[in-house]
């Protein structure tokens, strides 16, 4: 079974660089540390034997409702077309999909803005 969590944070960070934060939850100093982009996986299935399909929803937390807006269809890009068909040192994704595009969502925190999609991912162990 692949953590989907650990690899996308993993493989996200690598290629959002240093100036993004990429974690599975939010804490106290998200407004400090904004970019922050957060992944958490919403279930999804399996055929049993090696086959994930987990659904990952990844929010986008910014200062402003454009740089969430376009930090969220960044990743889109990436998960759709780079994330597809590539290996990690212990994951190998297959296809991939949007389940619900990139939108704005409700935050309690007014000084920040939030944007999030839900992707589907077919993912195996390396071995």
């Amino acid at each position: 079974m692949v953590d989907i969590e650990l690899e996308l944070i993993g493989w996200l960070q690598q290629r959002l660089g240093a100036g993004v934060v990429v974690r599975d939850e939010t804490d106290n100093n998200l407004a400090s540390e904004l970019p922050t982009v957060q992944v958490e996986g919403v279930g999804g299935d399996d055929d049993g034997f090696r086959l994930d399909r987990p659904l990952v929803d990844i929010n986008v937390y910014a200062a402003t409702r454009g740089d969430a807006i376009a930090l969220a269809g960044q990743i889109k890009t990436m998960i759709l077309h780079q994330l597809r068909g590539s290996t990690t040192a212990t994951a190998v994704f297959g296809r991939t999909g949007t389940i619900s595009l990139p939108a704005v969502r409700p935050y309690e925190n007014t000084a920040l803005r939030r944007v999030g999609a839900t992707y589907e991912i077919f993912c195996h162990p390396v071995d």
